[in-house]
């Protein structure tokens, strides 16, 4: 109960946070119910819907409705730009990062604002959903029970072969090192069938550098401390994705002089919060049980990278093709750094 309402709580504060770096220039405001003639913030004379000194806004409400309506238009944006950014980002990705990009703010969410969103209800959806999708699915556990039965039934013909081997004076280190192995992983196979990540063999070896090895026997003594921080770092750095990615978007464009570093930016950010919804939209279906639909998402990240290509740096057909296959590649090379990352700064803080 206490993870649903820090949950809860963080998808709230995303809002909020995403909210107070949006620009609200272009948006449409109720009258409230206060009428000035000057602002009451500067008070400067009003000539609009806005103070044109400082931009607060020229009528104020003071009812506690208003301060409910307020919350919520601050937390999830009800009106205007909401519905105006995701259906463009959905199915159109590359013509709301050309329009942002030329100059239309004020009729979208900008994309920092976005991110950070998406960032907060991705690791709320995950926290929400950790209770009910921390079990291993039937269909695993059958296949780890199957591996296991099959490791058990290798280590007594190994067994058999070294006693032979012992009794008829042949070498037996090689054996002695493959039934260690074989008893290794049969040991971790049942510490995740128990849930006890504890008890998995995690072992450093005399080829790995000092300071490797010293971070493979930290995480081997606590391993819930390290997914911990990992999943902490992960939320405190995910920002970290966007410089990781535009430089491999620009490789895709060398020396252009039509796009700047700002573009493959826009482009960038704007990608990785549909990458985050999609997440979350996987995360739900998961949890109701539509595991197989969820797993079809995955499927749409190529197919989303080379609409937002097309459109966003108006190429042809093939243009687009070949970059979204190579933006593709790359985009595993930036998790795989991102998670090289974290798990760097897990093991050694």
């Amino acid at each position: 109960m206490v993870g649903e309402i820090e949950s809860i709580g963080d998808a709230v504060t995303g809002g909020l946070v995403g909210r107070a770096v949006e620009p609200k220039a272009g948006e449409m405001v109720d009258d409230g119910h206060t009428h000035e003639a000057n602002c009451l913030n500067c008070g400067t004379r009003l000539a609009g819907d806005f103070c044109h000194a400082c931009g607060q806004r020229a009528h104020v409400h003071r009812t506690l409705t208003a301060f409910f309506h307020d919350f919520l238009h601050g937390v999830l944006h009800f009106e205007g730009k909401i519905w105006r950014t995701l259906p463009l980002l959905a199915w159109r990705p590359g013509e709301l990062t050309r329009r942002y990009v030329d100059g239309q703010r004020a009729s979208f969410i900008s994309p920092v604002a976005l991110f950070l969103f998406c960032v907060f209800l991705m690791f709320a959806a995950v926290s929400l959903a950790g209770s009910t999708l921390g079990d291993l699915p039937e269909a695993a556990k059958a296949d780890l029970r199957k591996e296991i039965q099959l490791n058990e039934a290798r280590l007594v013909q190994l067994e058999a072969r070294l006693s032979a081997a012992r009794k008829a004076g042949q070498p037996v280190a090689s054996l002695d090192e493959r039934i260690r192995e074989l008893r290794a992983e049969i040991e971790a196979g049942k510490a995740v069938q128990e849930g006890d990540f504890s008890k998995t063999a995690v072992r450093t070896s005399s080829d790995l550098p000092d300071w490797l090895n010293e971070g493979i026997g930290k995480a081997a003594k606590n391993p819930e401390l390290l997914v911990y921080k990992l999943k902490t770092n992960a939320y405190k750095f995910s920002w970290l994705i966007i410089p990781l990615s535009v430089p491999f978007v620009w490789l895709l464009f060398p020396f252009s002089r039509r796009f700047r570093m700002y573009d493959h930016t826009v482009f960038v950010t704007y990608s990785l919060c549909f990458m985050m919804l999609l997440v979350v939209a996987g995360i739900l279906f998961q949890s109701i049980g539509l595991a197989a639909i969820g797993g079809l998402l995955w499927l749409l990240p190529p197919f989303h990278m080379y609409r937002q290509l097309k459109g966003a740096y108006r190429l042809g057909r093939w243009g687009a093709l070949w970059r979204a296959t190579l933006l593709t590649i790359f985009a595993f090379i930036v998790i795989s750094l991102f998670a090289a990352v974290l798990v760097g700064m897990g093991t050694y803080e």
